[in-house]
C-alpha cells in the first residue's frame, strides 16, 4: 500500500500487517525502515552535493565577478564541468527520478519544474565548457538550486517522518502465546495455532488472546481500549469475551469462536487499511505553484527562443536567453516558502504540546467546522471516581467512603480502585478489614470494627428484598453512573455513584472551538444514558452514543456529509475513525494505535489543544500563502527581465544579477517563516 502524504509525486512504500496472529510485529517494521532511507538518502545526497558546491561557485565565473576574484588554472573549466556532472546525476537523481513519477501520472508539479530547470542548466552549461554554444555557463545555479531542494525535502520529510505504524501496533495488542487447555493440564503456544473450539486459560490481569466464549469462571473484563465502554464489563458463562481486552479479577476458560482473519480485532485492522488506501491524493501548495511555473516556464522558454532566433540574434544568444529564463523560473525560494514555514510550525507546536504527523492533513484544519471527540479517555479521563455520595439512616458521608473503601482497598476490580482513589483525595484514613472475602457477580465483605460490611450492586439489593427506593439513586442510574451499596450488618447505609470522571479542561477546550465557530461533537462506545449526561455538562451540540468501531468510521462519514471533519480519540476502536476524518487527532496518554493513526497528537493529553491545533494551522496556512506569493512574485519579475523584454531600454538580466535576485528571494521568504514565531 502507498501512502501519500502530499508530497507531489514523492511517495514511500509500506506495506501493513495484514491481520493480527501472524509473524511477530517486532521482526517487522512495515514502512518505517522505508521512509528512514529515504530520509537518510536525501541528507547524504545534500551533504555531498553541498560540498560538491563550495568549488563549483568558486570556479563559476558570473560568482568570481560578485566576489571581485578571478580563479583560472588550465583544466579549470572541465573540472568544473566533472564537479557539476556529479551534483547533477548524484544530488539531482531524487528529482530526475521525480518527473519520471509525475509524466507517468499526467501530474507534473514540484518534480518536474526542478528537474526542467536543473537539466537545462547542465545541458546548457556543458555545451559552453565544450565550446558548442557561446554564453555564460550556470553551473553555480545548477549546485545550488539542487542544494536548496534537496534541503527543503530534507526538512518537510522529517516533518512527516513516522508514517502511520497503526497496522503493527494493532497486531501488538494481542497476546503472543495462550494457555491451551488439554487433558494432561495447560499448554502455552502462539495464538496462531488455536483453532476453534480450542479452550484456553486466561488468568487475572492477562489479555483474551482470542475471541471467544467464556464457559467455565467469572470475572470483569476493560474492554476500553477496544469498544469504548469505559465500564468495566462483567463476563459469566455463554457471555462472549473479545481478543485483546484485559482481564480483570477473576480467572475463566474461553473456548475460541474466531480466529486469524474472523477475529474483532482483525476487522479493525482491516477498517484501519480500507481507510487508509481511500485517503485522496492532494497535491500541496508549493506543487499547484510548480505546476504553474513549469507551463510558464516551458512556454516563455520558447517563445524566447523563437522571438530572439526570429529577429536573427543568432543561435547562441537565443539559447542563452531560453535557458536563462527556464533556469531562472525555478526559484530558489519557492523550494523553501513550504519546508521553512512547516519546519517552524512544528517546532511551534511541539512547544505548544502537540507534533505534526502529517502536514498536509494539519493544512487542512484551518477549513475545519466540526470537531468529534471521542468520550472515554478523551474528554473523560477514562478513570472511575466517585461523583456522589448518598448517606441514609444519620450516617456522615465521610463514615460512608471510609467504610466501603476499607473494604474495596482489598479488591483489584476498577471500581474498587476508583472508590479507595476517591477516598485518598478526600484525605480520609482508612480501616483495618479482618476476613475479607469477594463475591465474584456479587461484590465484596469483610469485618470493619467488629461490623459486617458488605459493598455490592443494585442485583444483590434486589435479590435479597432490600428496599433501595430513594428517588436520587434512580437519578443516578439515569445518568448511566454506577451505585454501589454499602450495607453494615446488613443494614443500607449508604451508596456512592461513580462514572469515568470530566477532564477539567474538556469545558474550556470546547468553549474555545465554539468561540471559534465550530461545532462540537461526541462519539462514543459507550451507553445512552452516560453519553447524555457528559454532553449536558460539556455543553456538546450532538454526541453519538452506543456507536462500535466497525461503525465509527461510517459516522465520521456520515458527519463529513454536513461538515469539515476532525476526530479527536485515544483507543484502538478511535482507529479507523482517526484515519478516515479529516484530521485525526490523538490524545497523546493514549494507546500507541490511536497515536499512530493520528495526523496530530496532542503530547499533554489535553483537548484544549484541538483548539490551538485549528488556530496555529491558519497561521501557518497564512504564511505559506505569504511565501508562496513572494516566491513567484520574484518570477512575474526575473522571467520577463532574463526573457530580454526590456533589452531595448538596456535592462538585460544576467546570470550574476540572478543570483542576487535569488538569493534575496530565499532571505526574505526566511525571515518571513520565522515570523511565525511572533
Amino acid at each position: 500500500m502507498a501512502h501519500d502524504h502530499g508530497e507531489g509525486g514523492r511517495h514511500y512504500e509500506t506495506h501493513p500487517e495484514e491481520a493480527a496472529g501472524q509473524k511477530p510485529p517486532e521482526t517487522r517494521r512495515p514502512g518505517h525502515g522505508t521512509h528512514r532511507h529515504a530520509l537518510e538518502d536525501f541528507r547524504r545526497r545534500f551533504v555531498v552535493s553541498t560540498i560538491l558546491t563550495i568549488p563549483i561557485l568558486i570556479l563559476s565565473e558570473p560568482v568570481q565577478e560578485l566576489l571581485g576574484i578571478v580563479i583560472r588554472f588550465p583544466g579549470s573549466d572541465y573540472l568544473l564541468l566533472a564537479l557539476a556532472t556529479v551534483v547533477y546525476l548524484y544530488g539531482g537523481h531524487p528529482f530526475l527520478t521525480g518527473i519520471v513519477n509525475e509524466l507517468r501520472a499526467r501530474m507534473p508539479g514540484m518534480m518536474t519544474l526542478i528537474a526542467v530547470a536543473i537539466t537545462v542548466a547542465y545541458v546548457y552549461s556543458s555545451a559552453v565548457v565544450l565550446g558548442l554554444v557561446g554564453g555564460e555557463g550556470f553551473f553555480w545555479e545548477l549546485a545550488t538550486l539542487i542544494d536548496i531542494m534537496l534541503l527543503g525535502h530534507w526538512v518537510e520529510m522529517r516533518s512527516v517522518l513516522g508514517a502511520s505504524r497503526a497496522l503493527e501496533e494493532l497486531v501488538r495488542v494481542m497476546p503472543s502465546e495462550a494457555h491451551l487447555l488439554r487433558d494432561a493440564g495447560t499448554d502455552d503456544v502462539p495464538v496462531d495455532r488455536l483453532e476453534p473450539g480450542d479452550r484456553v486459560l486466561v488468568r487475572p490481569g492477562e489479555k483474551v488472546p482470542v475471541d471467544g466464549t467464556v464457559i467455565e469462571g467469572a470475572t470483569s473484563v476493560n474492554e476500553a481500549m477496544l469498544t469504548g465502554e469505559s465500564r468495566p464489563v462483567e463476563k459469566r458463562p455463554d457471555d462472549e469475551v473479545i481478543g485483546g481486552a484485559v482481564n480483570g479479577e477473576g480467572s475463566i476458560v474461553v473456548e475460541v469462536r474466531r480466529t486469524g482473519a474472523e477475529t474483532y480485532l482483525a476487522q479493525v485492522i482491516d477498517l484501519v487499511r480500507k481507510a487508509q488506501e481511500s485517503r485522496s491524493r492532494t497535491q500541496d501548495l508549493a506543487d499547484r505553484a510548480a505546476f504553474l511555473l513549469v507551463v510558464i516556464a516551458l512556454s516563455v522558454g520558447a517563445v524566447t527562443f523563437a522571438g530572439w532566433f526570429a529577429l536573427g540574434e543568432g543561435t547562441g544568444f537565443a539559447v542563452e536567453r531560453a535557458a536563462t529564463v527556464m533556469v531562472i523560473a525555478c526559484p530558489h525560494a519557492l523550494g523553501l516558502a513550504v519546508p521553512l514555514v512547516i519546519a517552524v510550525s512544528t517546532a511551534l507546536a511541539a512547544k505548544s504540546g502537540f507534533l505534526i504527523r502529517d502536514r498536509s492533513a494539519f493544512e487542512r484544519a484551518k477549513d475545519l467546522t466540526a470537531v468529534v471527540f471521542d468520550k472515554t479517555g478523551t474528554l473523560t479521563t477514562g478513570v472511575f471516581g466517585v461523583t456522589d455520595i448518598l448517606a441514609f439512616g444519620g450516617a456522615a458521608e465521610d463514615d460512608v467512603v471510609r467504610a466501603t473503601a476499607s473494604v474495596e482497598a482489598h479488591s483489584e476490580h476498577p471500581i474498587a480502585r476508583g472508590v479507595v482513589r476517591s477516598a485518598e483525595e478526600r484525605g480520609i484514613a482508612l480501616l483495618p478489614v479482618e476476613r475479607f472475602r469477594a463475591i465474584p457477580g456479587v461484590g465484596v465483605e469483610g469485618t470493619v470494627g467488629g461490623r459486617s460490611v458488605r459493598v455490592v450492586g443494585p442485583g444483590y439489593l434486589a435479590e435479597s428484598g432490600i428496599d433501595a427506593g430513594d428517588g436520587r439513586i434512580q437519578a443516578l442510574q439515569r445518568q448511566g453512573k454506577t451505585v454501589v451499596f454499602l450495607l453494615e450488618d446488613d443494614r443500607l447505609t449508604g451508596a456512592l455513584a461513580l462514572a469515568d470522571i470530566i477532564r477539567p479542561e474538556s469545558g474550556e477546550a470546547i468553549r474555545r472551538l465554539k468561540e471559534m465557530g465550530v461545532r462540537c461533537m461526541m462519539l462514543t462506545g459507550d451507553n445512552r444514558d452516560v453519553a447524555a449526561w457528559v454532553a449536558g455538562e460539556l455543553g456538546l451540540d450532538e454526541f453519538f452514543a452506543g456507536v462500535l468501531p466497525h461503525e465509527k468510521a461510517e459516522k465520521i462519514r456520515e458527519v463529513q456529509r454536513r461538515y469539515r471533519v476532525a476526530m479527536v480519540g485515544d483507543g484502538i476502536n478511535d482507529a479507523p475513525a482517526l484515519v478516515e476524518a479529516d484530521l485525526g487527532i490523538a490524545i497523546g496518554a493514549g494507546t500507541d494505535v490511536a497515536v499512530e493513526s493520528a495526523d496530530i497528537v496532542l503530547v499533554r493529553s489535553d483537548p484544549r489543544d484541538a483548539a490551538a491545533v485549528i488556530d496555529l494551522a491558519k497561521k501557518t496556512y497564512r504564511k505559506m500563502l505569504e511565501n508562496l506569493l513572494w516566491a513567484t512574485g520574484y518570477n512575474a519579475v526575473a522571467i520577463p527581465l532574463a526573457a530580454g523584454v526590456l533589452i531595448g531600454a538596456g535592462i538585460l538580466l544576467t546570470p550574476a544579477a540572478g543570483a542576487v535576485l535569488m538569493s534575496a528571494s530565499t532571505v526574505i521568504v526566511a525571515i518571513n517563516a520565522r515570523l511565525l514565531r511572533i
